[in-house]
């Protein structure tokens, strides 16, 4: 899901890793995880709140907990409150459900929310909550690392519940068994991953079936040779997909693809079997964000637990080596449309979610670093800590390219490289295609803007 620093001592720490929202609620519990009010309150002075979370998945069972605690508090904090979870898968959430409700003008009170071109489209059609007057009332404004994604002239429109960072996680084990050092550049990585195909091990584990998963480390090697203003340089027309420097990571990454680095079958494969694949040991390396830490280190999930480690994807010979994606992508957002009762909940609300207590417990119980600054960061796992220090040692980080590109780009991308890896087209031909849709999405964007 960038450009920040991250400290880690003994005071602070700042880091970067994706993470969605958690809860729980009092009394009946609903199939999505919430609960009816238990009857607390004033029953003649309802107040109703929906929250829209995307802790659906199995290794989140954890967040969804911490989530549903943070509504039975508030729930206690507000007389006549009843706060129902809506869970909701975060691709469908983000690309389907919320878009459609946005479009209607029906969003729930609170929702997960992505930065970004999402959330200025969603501030320009009036449907965001200006949380800048809240969080100064609340005395949050600087407790942040980065409201940047969120921002939108001045004003802030979602809170961010955790940052991320993309990378190279890598099996310690098997890499010491083969003799392989950590790679550091683009030679050292095919070279690595020739060995380890040779020994019958998978060099990468893959699942593409969910066509943004592919699109994560391509994204980091464009950036590796043709720089990090790359995406600014596509939408305002100073770069193009068919430039040398962008073309040669496509062909870069068709190389692996040729070579079958890549995990058998991955156009079939769901996104946890990319992480499954990795977590049984099945595979050397895996490209994907931080947010994969929870499973990874869940020992009755996973069977490399003490045998994990991350670095900075390698350097490819360009402008764009030794930088990383990063920062602070995910938040919780709010309707415009809330009446005075549900904006006092939706203040207390803020209160329980974003504090010290909450955010430490997701850092050391689910290896999700935090989006606020905290005064206490002891007990961090030590593949956290890594993380933070692969994030403190890089150039410079930058944002993911669909928080910044246009819809119709990104798709058109996402298939395209599903047919890349299925042997349907070429890089020529797929930047080719791409550059077409970026010149379109850019003369639509200006039109509409005029």
């Amino acid at each position: 899901m960038r450009k920040r620093t991250f400290i880690l001592s003994t005071g602070a720490i700042a880091i970067t890793c994706m993470m969605s929202g958690c809860s729980i609620l009092s009394g009946k519990t609903d199939p999505q995880g919430g609960t009816a009010n238990n009857g607390q309150g004033s029953p003649n002075n309802p107040i109703m709140l929906t929250i829209r979370h995307t802790q659906v998945k199995d290794t989140q069972k954890k967040r969804l907990a911490m989530l549903q605690e943070v509504v039975k508090a508030t729930e206690a904090k507000v007389p006549g409150l009843t706060i129902t979870l809506d869970g909701v898968e975060d691709k469908v959430n983000r690309f389907e459900k919320l878009r459609a409700e946005m479009a209607a003008g029906n969003p729930p009170e609170i929702f997960d929310l992505f930065g970004g071109t999402d959330t200025k489209d969603y501030v320009k059609a009036n449907r965001l909550l200006d949380l800048t007057p809240i969080l100064q009332e609340l005395g949050l404004t600087d407790k942040f690392y980065s409201f940047d994604e969120f921002t939108v002239n001045g004003k802030i429109y979602g809170i961010p519940m955790a940052g991320y960072v993309e990378g190279l996680y890598y099996n310690k084990k098997i890499l010491a068994a083969q003799g392989i050092k950590p790679p550091q550049t683009w030679d050292e990585l095919l070279a690595a991953s020739a060995k380890l195909k040779a020994a019958k091990i998978t060099p990468f584990a893959m699942a593409a079936k969910d066509s943004w998963v592919i699109n994560m480390m391509i994204n980091t090697m464009w950036v590796r040779t043709a720089g990090t203003d790359s995406i600014e340089g596509f939408l305002n027309g100073s770069k193009h997909w068919t430039d040398p420097e962008v073309l040669k990571a496509f062909e870069q990454y068709q190389t692996l693809i040729q070579k079958d680095y890549f995990q058998d079958g991955s156009l079939a494969l769901a996104y946890a079997e990319q992480q499954n694949t990795f977590s049984s040991g099945g595979a050397a390396f895996m490209f994907d964000g931080s947010w994969a830490n929870t499973p990874l280190l869940d020992p009755d999930k996973s069977s490399i637990v003490n045998d994990v480690g991350f670095m900075n994807f390698p350097s490819m010979g360009g402008p764009g080596d030794g930088y990383i994606n990063g920062g602070w992508s995910n938040a919780y957002g709010f309707s415009q449309k809330v009446t005075p009762d549900q904006l006092m909940a939706i203040k207390e609300f803020i209160k329980q979610m974003y504090n010290e207590s909450m955010q430490k417990r997701q850092l050391v119980e689910e290896g999700m670093p935090p989006a606020m600054k905290l005064q206490d960061t002891s007990h961090v796992n030590p593949l956290v800590t890594e993380i933070m220090n692969v994030f403190t040692s890089s150039k410079g980080s930058f944002p993911a390219f669909d928080s910044r590109i246009q819809t119709k780009v990104r798709e058109r991308l996402e298939r395209g490289m599903q047919e890349l890896l299925g042997g349907r087209t070429d890089p020529a031909s797929l930047m080719t295609d791409l550059e077409k849709q970026q010149e379109a999405s850019n003369k639509e964007e200006t039109h509409t803007t005029k």
